[in-house]
């Protein structure tokens, strides 16, 4: 009997000594990003001139009169869930710019005869729900489509602004859960998320990724901020290495989002910060939705078993802002 028991214990040694290499040897063969490479793969990822030199809308393009009606096909249970965290009012080292909201007027005077109040926020960062346009990144001094940098001045960004996003985005969105995938609540902060999650998460949720669909990825940020509070997000974060831009733009992802910033941080480029950010921003022309709150759609598709719905959203029609806060809703 203990002759047995010591082949069993040796038998798992070797296996875990195995995978131990095997996984060592993966992570050995992944080649570093270097910024050579990312200017690379500015050009070789571009979108310029796709649409034509004058295009502001970039891959926005690829949402077809036919796939928004793919997208309103997938209304079956008539049911919305919203993407958008509640307004972040509490000061933390992961918003160190609350939300403000300011009462202007209120029902405790008896002359008054209505209320009101006034909102402030800074939606670029790292708490509150925002989308990003197409001119709120530059690189080597050009913005998407080869417009310049100075084209966003003083007085708000003449061109790529969040306004030519103004009738709204409604089209087919797809929730790539990685955290369910790897059969944990959250990813730790720092995991790098690879293309070959991305496909084993197709395989897993049976769908697949096409052109003009809107991809959220979670890691379970908000789920891991509520089990140990806040961390600082920008500085250490999961989210998707730097080649998984390749696939987005095989793909011909529309808009990309996440439950944070999208990006690995750090981003394993040294010299770069958000190479995923620049690529998809300025390369491929694809606006980002940031900081979603993905862990009701989380357990609601779960609950359904679909991970495909129709997602609508709209930016605050503002002329010349490089983003806006918003609410997506995904519809099942």
């Amino acid at each position: 009997m203990r002759l047995e028991r010591n082949h069993i214990v040796i038998a798992a040694i070797v296996l875990c000594a195995a995978f131990v290499y095997q996984t060592a040897g993966r992570a050995q063969e992944r080649p570093v990003v270097t910024l050579e490479m990312v200017d690379q793969w500015m050009e070789e990822l571009s979108n310029w001139g796709r649409w034509g030199a004058d295009d502001q809308l970039g891959a926005i393009n690829l949402i077809t009169p036919e796939k928004r009606r793919q997208a309103a096909a997938l209304v079956k249970e008539g049911v919305s869930f919203s993407l958008s965290r509640d307004a972040e009012t509490e000061k933390a080292v992961d918003n160190p710019s609350p939300f403000g909201h300011e009462m202007t007027r209120t029902g405790e005077s008896l002359e008054s005869n209505g209320s009101g109040d006034v909102f402030t926020i800074s939606h670029h960062g790292y708490a509150h729900t925002h989308m990003d346009s197409l001119c709120h990144m530059f690189y080597n001094g050009k913005m998407y489509n080869g417009f310049s940098q100075q084209e966003a001045a003083a007085n708000g960004c003449a061109k790529l602004h969040v306004n030519n996003y103004r009738n709204g985005i409604f089209t087919r969105g797809i929730l790539m859960d990685i955290p369910r995938l790897k059969g944990v609540d959250y990813l730790e902060p720092g995991t790098p998320i690879y293309p070959e999650d991305l496909e084993a998460w197709e395989k897993q949720a049976g769908v697949k990724v096409s052109s003009g669909d809107v991809v959220f990825i979670r890691t379970g940020r908000w789920a891991l901020r509520e089990a140990k509070g806040p961390w600082q997000v920008s500085r250490l974060s999961a989210g998707l290495h730097a080649s998984c831009a390749r696939w987005l733009k095989q793909r011909d992802v529309a808009m990309l989002g996440s439950d944070a910033a999208s990006d690995l941080m750090p981003s394993g480029v040294d010299g770069m910060t958000q190479p995923i950010h620049r690529l998809v921003l300025i390369a491929m022309g694809m606006p980002i939705f940031d900081n979603c709150d993905l862990e009701l759609l989380s357990r609601e598709a779960n609950r359904l078993g679909r991970w495909e719905f129709a997602l609508t959203a709209a930016p605050m029609s503002v002329p010349g802002a490089t983003g806006s806060a918003l609410n997506p809703i995904a519809t099942f």
